[in-house]
């Protein structure tokens, strides 16, 4: 491995951020520096923990730490999936979820 572009969870994570990006900016124009920021902000967290934890990856325990800290930026980034899919109809949303 020479690179964290050669990890499957990361480049999933990165194509995620993507994804929910583009669905972000189709929110109302209201929620776009409301509920649109912070859900970019928790889907990019993802992929910037396993970055920063594969940085780290001779120290295992940090490593894992960072992985640890990429799983709960998931977990919110899916809290507001739902929050979005609640609120509005944009059908990108359920298959992000």
């Amino acid at each position: 491995m020479k690179s964290y572009k050669d990890l499957d969870v990361y480049n999933t994570a990165f194509n995620l951020a993507i994804k929910v990006h583009k669905m972000s900016l189709e929110l109302p124009k209201y929620e776009l520096y409301e509920q649109g920021s912070q859900i970019r902000r928790s889907s990019k967290s993802i992929k910037d923990n396993i970055v920063e934890g594969y940085g780290r990856r001779k120290y295992k325990a940090d490593f894992i730490k960072f992985l640890v800290y990429a799983h709960a930026s998931l977990l919110e980034c899916l809290s507001q999936l739902q929050m979005i899919d609640e609120l509005y109809e944009i059908k990108e949303v359920k298959l992000l979820i």
